[in-house]
């Protein structure tokens, strides 16, 4: 069970990377956003294909379809397993982007990422959704539709807050892979984080892959934290 856990690498600095990753050698799964990515570029996929780590290259891209399917067929290239981007991109962009990883492999002789769709943020409240956004959906409602979409325009799962994993698990089947970030132990502080459950609960509600980063990371002993998690996930059956 402890290969569904994804650790963020939210940290500043290669360096301070590689210590995160030297500290947690159990961790077989991580997570590169935006910010490492922009500072490091492709030098921290090296490191972590080197120590055979897999990878979520979490960039989140959101363009027009022509950029989106350019920054798709590069990122195919580094042979990462799991690829973002908003769902709100819309149709023609989402099939754009489906098609552009698997040339993009092909040109590189690399395994095709899994692209998944973020249907909305979890740091986003309902409150949020309707006022802010002037979404006249449901926020429930609306990750489903999102969800719905990526599904017919060809990928292969979505990034979705664990309260609406369930939901979204009926509706897309089995085969639609289903990342919950913002998952948080009972233990932990939720932080940012709105649309929340612990990590048994996320798993139990039909959860693919967990990402767990502040909980562990940012824990006084993160090595205690990462073991913690592994026990509650672990009693999952």
């Amino acid at each position: 069970m402890t290969d569904k856990i994804i650790v963020p690498l939210d940290v500043p600095s290669l360096e301070s990377a590689i210590a995160l990753v030297d500290k947690l050698p159990q961790v077989s799964f991580w997570k590169v956003g935006l910010e490492l990515f922009t500072i490091t570029g492709p030098a921290i996929l090296e490191l972590l294909k080197s120590r055979q780590k897999r990878i979520f290259l979490d960039l989140k891209f959101h363009d027009i379809p022509n950029t989106v399917a350019g920054a798709c067929r590069a990122a195919a290239g580094y042979g990462v397993d799991l690829l973002t981007i908003h769902a709100t991109c819309g149709r023609d962009c989402l099939q754009a982007a489906a098609e552009a990883v698997q040339i993009g492999a092909e040109k590189s002789g690399t395994k095709p990422p899994h692209l998944i769709a973020i249907t909305l943020l979890t740091s986003i409240s309902s409150r949020d959704l309707a006022f802010d956004l002037k979404i006249p959906l449901e926020l429930p409602e609306f990750a489903l539709q999102m969800a719905l979409l990526a599904q017919n325009s060809g990928l292969s799962g979505a990034v979705c807050s664990p309260q609406e994993v369930a939901q979204l698990r009926d509706s897309c089947g089995q085969d639609f892979l289903l990342v919950c970030p913002g998952v948080r132990p009972s233990w932990a502080e939720k932080g940012d984080q709105k649309r929340s459950l612990s990590p048994a609960q996320a798993i139990q509600a039909g959860a693919d892959y967990l990402v767990i980063g502040r909980p562990i990371t940012a824990a006084a002993d993160p090595v205690l934290a990462w073991e913690r998690v592994c026990e509650e996930v672990n009693l999952v059956k």
